[in-house]
């Protein structure tokens, strides 16, 4: 669900706007794809994180483990899972952060009205650039035909 548009294609600016980002556009950039099942159910490839979604980790040490997510950092782009922690020198559990494109959804948490509300209007966005293109598909053909 990724709706911004970096113009620019040179690496040093997509990092310097990763940066200067303002908070409404990270929560956007903080999303993950959705599992098989979901993604078949709805008709979305991807979604926002949020807390209390359930996850399971596609990369790294903690792959095909699953949990809930406990916290979100948006200034770092990072996400908190319950369950994944590692010890500290000290000898206390620090919860390990991961990337929301290492992730995948498996449970959305359908709490919030406005979320519920945002969810709906994605799928109907979906939905209407689908009959779009068939109908400028079938356009086409018929065109060709002629």
């Amino acid at each position: 669900m990724i709706l911004v548009k970096i113009k620019s294609i040179q690496p040093r600016k997509q990092r310097k706007f990763l940066y200067d980002a303002p908070l409404h556009l990270r929560r956007k950039i903080v999303a993950a794809h959705l599992s098989k099942d979901l993604k078949q159910r709805y008709k979305i490839r991807s979604f926002p994180l949020r807390k209390g979604d359930e996850v399971e980790i596609m990369k790294g040490k903690y792959k095909k483990k699953r949990g809930k997510i406990t916290r979100i950092d948006y200034k770092y782009y990072q996400v908190f899972i319950e369950g994944m922690t590692r010890k500290r020198t000290a000898g206390t559990d620090a919860q390990v952060p991961f990337h929301a494109s290492n992730l995948r959804i498996i449970n959305l948490e359908m709490g919030d009205k406005m979320r519920v509300k945002s969810f709906e209007r994605k799928i109907k966005a979906k939905e209407g650039k689908e009959g779009k293109e068939a109908k400028e598909t079938k356009q086409t053909k018929q065109e060709v035909k002629k």
